[in-house]
């Protein structure tokens, strides 16, 4: 169907991509990298159709166009996209080749809507990404209804607009309540063990405070240590006086001669 020629090649993949996830975005970018060029139309089933041929979506038809608009991979969105593909469309559309997972897709007396599309050598595989879909998201949600319930009530909706009965929504608020109260006792606990902990703290670092100063009194270097060394030195000046400087050969002398002077004088 294609020529060579330096134009991209058209590659056209379809889907409801409700609640688009790393599934969907896994599909296009496969589809995108097909070929060196491609230009990728992605075609996204209105409401209506969805649900006559699989059931009910989370966003609507808008929300979903917008998110597959807003993909990287995309190149150009058709809205309102058929269940199966015809001549018709695939003329208006210039499309050279459709991208979808091998798995068959079967609708009305069809067991595999892309049958003709294989047939005519038009149809390339892409792989789904394992464990991710929508219903898989769904289900979560399905899963943890409460929890998700609780949590909107807590963030301002409605009972009505959670579609939530009058006992439940009660029973919900109760127990956002108690979670509160836990929340704030483990808070108050927690603050009690931080307090506690500086405490602790200040404490010890006292205590390193008041064994420095109490080395520094009476350590060797102390002003103890100093004022007891200077208290012996005066008791050992006390106790051992200096002895009298000896009396010169001259002075003795010169005491005989007065001595024996008067001695003299007198007899």
């Amino acid at each position: 169907m294609i020529q060579a020629s330096h134009r991209p090649v058209r590659v056209y993949a379809d889907g409801i991509y409700d609640l688009f996830h790393q599934g969907h975005a896994r599909q296009l970018m496969q589809a995108k990298r097909i070929f060196p060029n491609v230009y990728l139309i992605v075609g996204v089933c209105s409401d209506s159709l969805t649900h006559e041929n699989k059931g009910r979506t989370v966003m609507d038809e808008n929300e979903r166009y917008e998110a597959v608009r807003h993909c990287r991979y995309v190149d150009e969105v058709v809205r309102d996209a058929p269940w199966t593909l015809d001549d018709e469309f695939l003329n208006k559309h210039k499309i050279d080749f459709v991208a979808h997972d091998e798995i068959p897709y079967s609708a009305g007396s069809s067991d595999d809507i892309y049958a003709h599309i294989k047939a005519r050598g038009m149809f390339v595989a892409t792989e789904r990404t394992e464990g991710v879909s929508t219903s898989d998201v769904v289900a979560r949600i399905v899963k943890d209804y409460d929890v998700y319930v609780r949590r909107n009530l807590a963030r301002g909706y409605s009972a009505r607009e959670l579609n939530v009965g009058y006992i439940k929504e009660k029973t919900f608020r109760l127990q956002n309540k108690m979670d509160e109260l836990k929340n704030k006792g483990k808070k108050v606990i927690e603050n009690i063990g931080e307090k506690r902990q500086d405490l602790i703290q200040k404490w010890e670092d006292k205590s390193k405070e008041f064994i420095g100063n109490f080395l520094l009194l009476f350590g060797r270097e102390g002003r103890i240590s100093h004022f007891w060394n200077e208290g012996k030195g005066r008791i050992r000046q006390a106790l051992s006086p200096p002895s009298s400087p000896p009396r010169s050969l001259n002075a003795s002398s010169s005491s005989r001669r007065h001595y024996d002077s008067g001695w003299i004088l007198k007899s």
